[in-house]
């Protein structure tokens, strides 16, 4: 099978689909490897380390995806790719399909293929490609939240950790699962006071056992959710519905009763976001804007500002499901798999995924009997 590597053209996206310890393990199985020239530069891989793990260099996008069976990114493809897309090809990103009807009907258009990283799910619930970067975004979000909260940056000059004497930052994280397990972690690495609030009492009597007591739970709800924002110098969205678009949990009257110079990440933008007064995705290169005098942040590819990090951690997840469609052929192990099964987005110019098929008010069509057709 042939596997096209194509370089990521999202604003600051470095990542890159596979390593060149991936492009071996690939080709030593006996399938071909397209890399577009310096598509692993952002992440510290030459073309040179590519050509000696087997792959070949390709200069030409178009090319490239002409000839590829499957096709390995990272993030979703922008407008400037859809007409790159041939039928029948396969697709292996991360797709985010609800909020984005665009790329959906170019995928149904050219009956791509579509596995989504974000929907593959094991039968416990897990989400096994998304959770690497949901561990990276959670980190990020409070780290680049703490940053945001220093005057210099517009925010209200508060040092997280505090001093002896005077009180440190309150971190409040709305959503208690991967990211904002990692964001709670991490703010209390840095001496923050945080407070998680989710919807499920087991998930905060499990946050309550690891932390130790130290993380204030609260179950979710408006009336918790509107005092704890009140009183946040720094909230992170971290909700997330598998697959589907994130609801607003956080109102725009909550946001309005908020500290002047206090910060928002929204880690959740790429399904669509969970706060409110978040009305546009934002950049590595401009990140934040201020609305009724918060900050707000809303970068959708948080983990690409780390990417040497990030990509090892999302390559670790995503080759083992990759070797599963090359070796066996992609709708066989999507047959076989009941977890890859789920990643299956879109196929054969049908939507096969509830959660997206919803959101966009189309068609859903149940995967399996499209498959043994």
């Amino acid at each position: 099978m042939i596997i096209g590597l194509p370089k990521e053209i999202k604003n600051n996206e470095n990542r890159v689909g596979l390593t060149p310890g991936g492009v071996s393990v690939l080709v030593k199985s006996g399938h071909k490897v397209i890399v577009e020239k310096s598509a692993g530069e952002g992440s510290g891989f030459e073309d040179q380390q590519y050509i000696e793990a087997g792959a070949e260099i390709c200069a030409d996008k178009k090319k490239l995806f002409a000839d590829s069976d499957i096709i390995v990114k990272v993030k979703e493809p922008l407008e400037s790719e859809y007409d790159l897309f041939k039928e029948g090809q396969t697709l292996y990103t991360y797709l985010h399909l609800a909020p984005n009807r665009s790329l959906t009907d170019a995928l149904l258009r050219k009956k791509v293929c579509g596995v989504a990283f974000e929907t593959v799910q094991l039968s416990n619930g897990q989400l096994p490609l998304l959770t690497p970067m949901s561990e990276v975004a959670g980190r990020m979000a409070s780290l680049v939240g703490s940053s945001l909260l220093l005057k210099y940056n517009k925010g209200m000059g508060v040092l997280v950790s505090g001093v002896p004497g005077v009180a440190p930052a309150e971190v409040v994280v709305v959503g208690g699962g991967i990211v904002g397990t990692n964001a709670a972690k991490t703010a209390l690495g840095l001496g923050a006071r945080v407070t998680v609030l989710d919807i499920s009492a087991s998930r905060l009597a499990y946050l309550d056992d690891i932390f130790g007591g130290k993380v204030t739970t609260l179950a979710c709800n408006e009336y918790n959710v509107a005092a704890a924002v009140k009183n946040a110098d720094l909230l992170i969205g971290a909700v997330l519905v598998a697959g589907a678009k994130t609801p607003k949990i956080v109102k725009e009257y909550m946001v309005k009763t908020m500290k002047k110079g206090a910060v928002i990440v929204d880690v959740a933008i790429d399904q669509g976001g969970s706060i409110e007064t978040i009305d546009r995705v934002t950049t590595h290169d401009n990140p934040s804007y201020e609305k009724y005098g918060v900050i707000h942040y809303s970068v959708a590819n948080m983990p690409g500002a780390v990417p040497r990090t990030s990509t090892f951690a999302l390559e670790a997840a995503t080759l083992p499901y990759l070797l599963k469609m090359v070796n066996h052929g992609v709708k066989e192990a999507l047959l076989e798999d009941c977890a890859l099964l789920k990643g299956l987005n879109t196929y054969d110019g049908k939507i096969t995924c509830k959660p997206v098929a919803s959101d966009l008010g189309m068609e859903y069509y149940d995967p399996k009997e499209l498959l043994s057709k």
